[in-house]
């Protein structure tokens, strides 16, 4: 018997191997970095999408070797171009500008995409037995993103276990579903992460422009972490209002 095949658990996974969603922003980064420090395998699955903001994924490439992982990109940038009238995908939509809690962060809203990569990630975990899927998404998200919500977590596992019922179906894990971007930005620099490699802005420009509702949380990320940012923005002094959203 392989080494690797007696370390297997009951069902045939890999119980030291994790795929990890990693888009090359803030939160991925410190889901790579999470799992790395837990001594898992790392593999790395980033999706080409048709993103305006192209520039994330070289960020991933830096993350990944910077931890040794096995980094793989995937390649959809069809699926992107069909995405017409979605400021991440089609240029002739503005990305706006403020809180990314406002109602016109919807305009960044990718229909499906959390569903999209965590599906692809699960279809390689379960080729390569991996014992898990890890995602990055957090409570901050869940103003704007409806796939950033508990309730899909939990549909995903349903789904995983469903679609591969018989095979060596991953675990699905969230660890920072309930976190704020703060608490994210602790966690990565308590880890080491490599923050200053990752990149958040939508606009696709070459340096962060502080002003897209992602620039801005993760400018307030770090501010409300009382933590240092190794960021570098076109304009880091506008302030932003948090929307009121107590109920009528």
């Amino acid at each position: 018997m392989k080494a690797q095949d007696a370390a297997r658990d009951d069902a045939g996974r890999d119980p030291f191997t994790a795929v990890v969603v990693l888009s090359g922003g803030m939160d991925s980064t410190t889901l790579l970095a999470h799992f790395a420090a837990l001594r898992f395998r790392l593999v790395a699955v980033t999706v080409e999408y048709g993103q305006r903001h192209r520039k994330e994924i070289d960020s991933a490439r830096r993350i990944a070797q910077h931890y040794c992982a096995e980094h793989h990109v995937l390649e959809l940038a069809g699926f992107g171009a069909l995405l017409t009238g979605v400021a991440l995908t089609d240029d002739q939509v503005a990305v706006p500008d403020g809180h990314f809690a406002e109602e016109a962060m919807r305009a960044t809203v990718v229909p499906n995409r959390n569903a999209v990569l965590a599906n692809l990630a699960a279809s390689v975990a379960v080729a390569r037995r991996a014992d898990l899927v890890a995602l990055g998404m957090h409570a901050g998200d869940h103003f704007v993103y409806p796939d950033c919500r508990p309730a899909f977590v939990d549909a995903l596992r349903h789904l995983v276990a469903v679609a591969n019922e018989g095979f060596a179906a991953p675990r699905i894990e969230a660890p920072f579903m309930t976190w704020s971007k703060a608490d994210i930005a602790r966690h990565g620099v308590r880890l080491g992460a490599p923050l200053e490699l990752s990149w958040s802005c939508y606009k696709g420009g070459d340096i962060h422009c502080g002003t897209c509702g992602t620039c801005y949380e993760r400018r307030e990320a770090f501010r409300k972490a009382d933590l240092f940012d190794p960021t570098e923005y076109l304009d880091g002094v506008t302030r932003f209002a948090a929307p009121d959203r107590t109920p009528a």
